[in-house]
């Protein structure tokens, strides 16, 4: 069986009957081509069957107009938003996306990254602000552009594009305490190898102590992300001596465990129990009763990226510092997964329910969260100075 020839530029350019250079701008850069010869051109490459080698322009250029992405898991459907959004938006840019995993773990989180880069990455997004020191290291050393997402830390050395995780933390809390609540509990996710789980327990002590609570491990229940270990926190919750009457989850997956292990408990949310999301899932407000949530709101601060022209970066990470979104970009979709405690006892789920009606379908801030579309721009803003310099 005869292999079929490889069509070239320089057959496209004698079909279209016109030269090579002019074949190579029709492709690459079709603004500076007149519209009626980048037509025949399209027309003929099209008909040709001609596509290009993007190894041999790899090789000629020294840019393999990639991006790379290391988030936690896939499991969790917030970084599979995010990874959808930084594909959809690279795309437009002519970047491809290479996604990996870490599943928490800083060593492979580590290996991931290398292999991103030897791959040919020219820039890497990464989910928090706590790595392996040799990952930092290594895009230091090989002078590859980097972003941390999910976190807004204004005294990182680091660029971010995020919230603050212990500013959210400590707003759930300081909204259940001005509802009636003292005793609260949450369900984390592992802390281990995790900085933004941390920062949120951080969040919630110092939320507590501000009005005069103390602070009691033993109702902090760590679990990974998912629906079972949501209703295994619960169980954990509602079996202890005195078991708290408002529960924190740090993802709306483990609040709707946490819903679930209510219902067969036989302990009606919210009269009996309030229990707080985080993420604002699709889903939230359709559970019932509806879930509680906090979402990350970029808009809600006039977009969490300050215009990306604003930042000059260059290669050397150090050399220029990103701030995307702020300590206060977060916002409550308040609905019936939580209610007032008052001194005779909770609100019956009837007047909740009356009081609630309203948000049962709230308006949807940021489908994909605003801080990973921003950051993608700000990959591409970073590759577009890497061309510059090439």
């Amino acid at each position: 069986m005869n292999a079929k020839k490889v069509v070239r530029v320089v057959d496209v350019a004698k079909a279209a009957n016109c030269s090579s250079a002019t074949v190579s701008r029709a492709l690459n850069a079709p603004e500076k081509v007149r519209p009626e010869i980048l037509s025949r051109v399209l027309a003929t490459a099209e008909r040709l069957g001609y596509t290009p080698n993007n190894a041999a322009r790899a090789l000629r250029s020294r840019r393999t107009r990639i991006c790379g992405v290391v988030l936690p898991t896939l499991n969790h459907a917030i970084y599979a938003r995010e990874a959808n959004a930084l594909e959809e938006k690279l795309s437009e840019a002519g970047y491809s996306l290479l996604v990996t995993t870490s599943e928490y773990d800083p060593k492979r989180e580590f290996r991931q990254t290398k292999l991103l880069v030897e791959r040919g990455a020219e820039g890497v997004v990464l989910v928090g602000d706590a790595h392996d020191p040799r990952l930092y290291e290594l895009l230091r050393v090989r002078n590859v552009p980097f972003i941390n997402t999910y976190v807004f830390d204004p005294s990182s050395g680091h660029p971010c594009a995020g919230f603050d995780n212990q500013r959210a933390a400590f707003q759930i809390v300081e909204f259940l305490i001005q509802l009636g609540h003292q005793d609260i509990g949450v369900i984390a996710g592992i802390s281990k190898h995790n900085d933004r789980v941390q920062e949120r327990i951080e969040g919630i002590r110092k939320a507590l102590k501000s009005y005069g609570l103390t602070y009691d491990p033993g109702l902090c229940v760590e679990e990974p992300y998912s629906i079972d270990a949501g209703y295994d926190g619960m169980r954990l919750l509602l079996g202890k001596a005195k078991p708290p009457t408002a529960v924190v989850c740090f993802s709306d997956i483990l609040a709707i465990g946490a819903l679930g292990c209510c219902v067969d408990q036989a302990v009606v949310v919210p009269r009996e129990m309030s229990i707080v999301g985080f993420d604002n899932l699709d889903y939230a407000p359709y559970v019932r009763p509806a879930l509680t949530t906090l979402e990350v709101s970029a808009r809600r601060n006039g977009m969490a990226c300050r215009r990306v022209s604003d930042w000059l970066p260059s290669r050397h990470a150090e050399q220029g510092i990103l701030r995307v979104g702020n300590e206060t970009d977060c916002a409550f979709h308040h609905l019936p997964s939580a209610t007032q405690q008052q001194s005779v006892g909770r609100e019956t789920a009837g007047n909740c329910g009356e009081r609630h009606r309203r948000f049962q379908r709230p308006t949807r801030i940021a489908p994909p969260p605003e801080h990973a579309l921003a950051l993608t721009a700000v990959c591409i803003h970073v590759m577009k100075s890497i061309t510059k310099k090439s």
